[in-house]
């Protein structure tokens, strides 16, 4: 019988041997064996290669393409083609010399040729006053930003303050010649005009349009005027010891607050003519500017030293010291204006360290301060809505970038608009977020940052006067208070 051929083990084992020994035998290397003639050399090339290779080309491409990228934006390169140009994008029309210098940009007015001494809002937050060293009194209109008119029979002099009434019908303004003019604001025509013995260095429009208060240099002292007929109703010398330096009325035309060089503040009623309140010695330098809230219960005072003070005007709470709130570290130099806003959730003041300061009333400190203008503030307004303010200051001699410092910037919406008429006006629009007071329901305005503070639940007011009542309750720390607290001396019906 035939011998048979062996076949192939077909157990698992078995093949797994035979793999292995196949694959040692496919690593080994075979000997070189010289081809035969014609016989054609097969190449197999590894994939390791193949991918090397691959990757290789691509890197190349992509060198390729982004060489030809950076040499289009080399701007040493002058023998590339340039780009097409993008197309023009439409310009946007807006008044004034826009000055994009911050994210927070602001708008130039140009009109006055020197200081711009006084701004305000009128006829619903549309139209703008100001006054200027240069003798003259303009109205703009608020909204493109042209120039309304210029007021006739104007003073020969620089004009140091202007004031319009809640009515909007007349301006009243004062100039260095010891002037006192009214005009009729919506025809421009002069109404009367009066002069004092002294120089004016304020004036005030009652908010009922009654009546006129000027604060006096020399005689420091004040003059209540009749707006209708321009008749002397009361003249008080030597109010103060020092210059009369600003006066206002309360919300009621019924009290007149001024301030003086010699660093009090005198309340001064309009139907007794008696002062009903002497506060002596409220700052340690001279007191520039002054301004009730719109409930006129609060009196905010600006000084040279640096710092503001609200005053409780409240009848009988004179005689707590805690009364006084002093708003400090907001300006590098003197405080020259201060205004409330309508429901009192913030102050705006204007300072010689050529900056707007918004302030936090309930909490006493800084919530914002812009830097724009290139010289002293002079004065500062708030829109009847709260959504601009409004500054003027020196004319500008160069004009110098200056970057405005945002402070909470993510807490509320800013856009300002700095305008100056050789450095006029300056406005900035913000929002905030309303609430309403538990204990007085009036509605007051917060900022986002403040929602865990348990105090927003109260307006500013009412946050003073429960922080009055715990001092008050407690004598022993009344007598350890700073020296700092303000010296009260009330007189007249207070006592």
């Amino acid at each position: 019988m035939a011998s048979q051929t062996p076949r192939s083990p077909s157990s698992p084992k078995a093949q797994d041997k035979n793999r292995k020994t196949a694959l040692q035998e496919s690593t080994m290397q075979p000997p070189v064996v010289p081809a035969a003639e014609g016989a054609q050399e097969s190449h197999r090339v590894p994939w390791a290669t193949l991918v090397k290779a691959y990757t290789q080309i691509q890197l190349s491409i992509l060198e390729a393409q982004r060489g030809r990228l950076l040499a289009s934006l080399n701007p040493l390169d002058l023998n590339q083609d340039l780009p097409p140009p993008m197309p023009p994008m439409p310009e946007k029309k807006s008044w004034g010399d826009q000055e994009p210098l911050s994210k927070i940009p602001f708008q130039i007015l140009t009109g006055h040729q020197h200081i711009v001494s006084s701004c305000h809002f009128c006829v619903d937050d549309t139209k703008l006053l100001s006054g200027s060293y240069d003798c003259t009194v303009k109205l703009w209109d608020a909204v493109d930003g042209s120039l309304i008119r210029n007021f006739e029979n104007g003073p020969k002099a620089p004009v140091l303050e202007c004031s319009v009434p809640a009515d909007n019908r007349r301006i009243t303004a004062a100039a260095y010649d010891k002037t006192l003019r009214t005009w009729d604001l919506e025809t421009g025509k002069l109404l009367w005009k009066i002069s004092h013995e002294s120089f004016i260095s304020s004036c005030k429009f009652s908010p009922d349009g009654k009546y006129v208060v000027s604060g006096l240099d020399v005689d420091c002292g004040i003059c209540l005027i009749d707006a209708e007929n321009a008749k002397t109703v009361s003249y008080v010398r030597d109010h103060h010891k020092r210059s009369v330096t600003a006066c206002c009325f309360d919300p009621d035309s019924q009290k007149v607050a001024s301030v003086s060089l010699d660093r009090s503040i005198k309340i001064w009623d309009v139907t007794s003519q008696a002062t009903l309140l002497t506060i002596a010695n409220a700052h340690t330098n001279a007191i520039s500017n002054c301004c009730f809230t719109f409930s006129g219960h609060f009196l905010c005072t600006s000084s040279w030293d640096k710092t503001l003070k609200i005053w409780n005007v409240h009848t009988g709470e004179f005689r707590n010291r805690g009364a006084c709130v002093t708003l400090m570290q907001g300006h590098d130099g003197s405080v020259s204006s201060c205004h409330f806003a309508r429901d009192t959730s913030f102050l705006v003041s204007g300072g010689y360290d050529k900056t707007v300061a918004i302030w936090d009333v309930g909490e006493g400190y800084r919530k914002l301060s812009l830097k724009g203008h290139n010289d002293w503030v002079m004065d500062v307004d708030i829109s009847r809505d709260k959504k601009w303010i409004l500054s003027a200051s020196k004319w500008l001699a160069t004009p110098a970038p200056r970057t405005p410092m945002a402070g909470d910037m993510s807490w509320h919406y800013l856009h300002s608009f700095w305008g100056k008429e050789r450095e006029n006006t300056s406005f900035l629009l913000f929002l905030n977020i309303s609430c309403q007071c538990k204990e007085c329901d009036r509605p007051f305005s917060i900022y986002e940052s403040d929602i865990l503070s348990e105090a927003v639940t109260k307006c500013v007011f009412c946050r003073i006067d429960a922080k009055n009542m715990s001092a008050k309750s407690s004598s022993t720390e009344e007598k350890d208070l700073p020296a700092r607290e303000c010296s009260l001396m009330p007189t007249g019906p207070f006592e």
